[in-house]
């Protein structure tokens, strides 16, 4: 049985009805826009939940709060994972999704109007032509480190607002030490098995590169 949106609801219990709302409302929006533009593997659509949703707010079981006005860049979205789900949790917070496939952006824009958010803009584009600087940069296995982190390095605001310096946030699978070695970055990485109990996230990691 394939988890819904009250696996959501367990982990973040102090929703308002308004995120309850833009959050039961993906069940619906993105199987819709999937069936048009594959975003999503069709096998996967089912699992909607637990292995996008949840596994993108595996962010902010470690980075519990922003100050409001930060500002977010998530590199090769996708369908809007990690953002999408982020920006419904952080409504002060701005958003900004990039990706260089340009249907994947379409499916992002509407998703994010049919829920009503307003805290999001979707650009078609490549990482390194953007040139505005954030607080924090947000993914989700869109590479090896070594490959992503010339795309990010200059787009990091130096001054920091919020409680941790700024910096990169990464979502990946598997046994990362060597990654990061090979990156030569100085990073943290924190195992979202330790906030969710699903076997999924067992070998789930959130890596914190602060710059």
């Amino acid at each position: 049985m394939n988890p819904t949106v009250d696996i959501i609801f367990k982990y973040f219990p102090k929703l308002t009805e308004k995120q309850k709302k833009q959050f039961a409302e993906l069940e619906t929006v993105y199987p819709f826009w999937n069936d048009q533009i594959n975003v999503v593997s069709r096998k996967d659509i089912s699992s909607l939940y637990l292995h996008h949703v949840l596994h993108s707010l595996g962010i902010a079981k470690f980075m519990t709060s922003f100050t409001p006005g930060t500002k977010i860049l998530d590199v090769g979205t996708g369908g809007g994972f990690p953002g999408i789900p982020l920006a419904i949790l952080f409504p002060e917070v701005q958003f900004q999704l990039v990706d260089s496939i340009g249907k994947k952006i379409k499916v992002v824009r509407e998703v994010a109007a049919a829920i009503g958010l307003e805290n999001v803009e979707a650009f078609h584009l490549r990482a390194e032509e953007l040139e505005e600087k954030y607080d924090f940069v947000v993914s989700r296995a869109v590479t090896r480190l070594i490959d992503f982190m010339p795309w990010v390095r200059n787009k990091i605001e130096k001054k920091d607002k919020n409680g941790l310096p700024n910096g990169i946030l990464y979502l990946k699978g598997g046994d990362l030490k060597e990654e990061i070695k090979e990156a030569r970055v100085r990073a943290e990485l924190h195992s979202l098995s330790s906030y969710f109990e699903e076997d999924f996230f067992e070998t789930k990691q959130l890596v914190y590169i602060p710059m």
